[in-house]
C-alpha cells in the first residue's frame, strides 16, 4: 500500500469538518505526514461583507477588495483551528490555506497542486432533493478528485425499536396461553 505523505482537510468551519480535522491530525501524526487545512471562502462572503458594512466605494459599486475577504476568512480559520493547536504540535508539517472560489473546483485544484495523497472530509447528512439529485460536496469531490477521499461521518444513533416494529405489526410473537 502506498504511504500517505500529504493529507488535505477542507473545512467549512462547521462541527462536521472539525470531525474530519481530528481524523486528519491523527492520521498525519501516525504516518508522519504533512497536513494541509483548506478553507474556501466563496463569493457570497464578499456580498455579505459589502451589504453588512455598506462598503461600496463611490459610484463604482465595487465590493470589498479580495484581500480583505481572504483576511477575514483567514481570521475565521484561525479561530476554528485554535482548539487543535496541541494536535498540530505533534505533526511534522501543518499548513493552512485560504482561497476564494467555487468549493468543488478549488478543493480538486489544490489537491492537484499540493500533490496530496488523501483528502479527508466529513459530509453532512442531508435529505433534501438537491442532495439526492446532485449529491453533496463530498460526493462530488470524490468523483472529481485526483486522489482518494476519506469520508468520515458521525455514527447514526442506535434505534431501540429496530426490528421490533415488523413482528409486532403482524402479530408476532403470538402469546402462548397455558391450559390448566
Amino acid at each position: 500500500m502506498k504511504r500517505v505523505n500529504k493529507i488535505l482537510v477542507p473545512t467549512d468551519l462547521s462541527e462536521h469538518s472539525r470531525r474530519a480535522l481530528t481524523y486528519g491530525c491523527r492520521l498525519a501524526a501516525e504516518d508522519k505526514a504533512s497536513l494541509v487545512v483548506l478553507h474556501v471562502a466563496n463569493e457570497l462572503n464578499a456580498w455579505e461583507l459589502s451589504t453588512e458594512f455598506q462598503l461600496y466605494t463611490g459610484d463604482k459599486g465595487r465590493l470589498w477588495p479580495l484581500d480583505r475577504v481572504l483576511s477575514e476568512a483567514s481570521l475565521d480559520l484561525n479561530n476554528f483551528l485554535e482548539p487543535h493547536l496541541n494536535d498540530f504540535k505533534q505533526l511534522a508539517c501543518a499548513t493552512k490555506r485560504v482561497v476564494l472560489g467555487n468549493v468543488l473546483d478549488r478543493i480538486t485544484s489544490i489537491a492537484e497542486q499540493e500533490n496530496t495523497d488523501l483528502i479527508i472530509m466529513s459530509p453532512r447528512r442531508s435529505r433534501s432533493l438537491r442532495h439526492w439529485l446532485g449529491g453533496g460536496i463530498t460526493d462530488r469531490v470524490a468523483r472529481m478528485s485526483p486522489c482518494p477521499v476519506l469520508s468520515v461521518t458521525q455514527p447514526l444513533p442506535s434505534t431501540p425499536w429496530r426490528g421490533k416494529l415488523l413482528p409486532v405489526f403482524f402479530g408476532w410473537p403470538k402469546q402462548r396461553t397455558m391450559e390448566i
